[in-house]
């Protein structure tokens, strides 16, 4: 919880808040505590999962966005646990004219035993009615711990974006990441800057996640939305 200027207490409603609000979380936990932390407060959502592709055999574990099936997450994505399920919501973004519109999105966090997280989102664009009015942005790509504890985020999107990102986790409930690269192809947008992501597990256990942009020498909102855990 936060307060408002009247000394109110409210619900933190983005991923900033989050961080700020657990702050004081500064402890370790390890594996079988983390696991059971994340099926006590997402209980109506553990017996779902992600379908397996069945099209043959190979020798690979298949991915899971269920910590409680399939294969047990390593050990070096610990610090990432909470943010494995399959999430959906709304947010706002803003296109390259700078309007601001309201998007959906569910995200996908999954792995299959291997020391990385598999990232995959889909947006599509919600109409001034509230009705979903199209496909939007996907991203897909990975996320890493580094032996310093240093978190690395890779990913490519749909509309020609290939992004590096460098970060640490904030607390055991927000993860604060920094774009190191930031290519963007021939057809792609002409005035992506620089930018900066913070996703947090909000008082209510939603995943918040803001995306902020250096525009015109200082960082402006670009993309920001609230998520539901519906499996995992």
């Amino acid at each position: 919880m936060t307060e408002s200027n009247d000394n109110t207490p409210r619900t933190a409603d983005t991923a900033a808040d989050a961080a700020a609000a657990n702050t004081g979380a500064n402890g370790k936990l390890n594996g079988n505590d983390a696991v059971n932390m994340a099926a006590e407060a997402w209980k109506d959502a553990s017996s779902r999962n992600i379908p397996a592709i069945d099209l043959g055999d190979t020798p690979l574990e298949e991915d899971t966005a269920n910590l409680r099936q399939g294969p047990s997450l390593h050990d070096g994505l610990l610090a990432l646990l909470p943010l494995v399920g399959v999430w959906q919501g709304e947010g706002q973004a803003h296109d390259a004219e700078g309007n601001q519109y309201t998007f959906g999105q569910q995200l996908i966090i999954a792995h299959d035993g291997g020391n990385y997280l598999t990232y995959s989102s889909r947006t599509w664009k919600i109409d001034e009615e509230g009705k979903p009015s199209g496909a939007d942005v996907r991203e897909n790509g990975y996320w890493r711990v580094s032996l310093k504890d240093e978190i690395e985020m890779t990913y490519t999107s749909s509309n020609g974006i290939v992004e590096i990102f460098y970060g640490e986790p904030f607390n055991e409930r927000a993860w604060s990441l920094q774009s190191a690269s930031t290519m963007v192809t021939e057809t792609g947008p002409k005035t992506l800057g620089p930018g900066k992501r913070m996703y947090g597990l909000m008082p209510n256990n939603n995943l918040g996640w803001v995306d902020e942009r250096m525009v015109d020498g200082e960082m402006r909102p670009y993309m920001s939305a609230e998520l539901v855990r519906i499996a995992g």
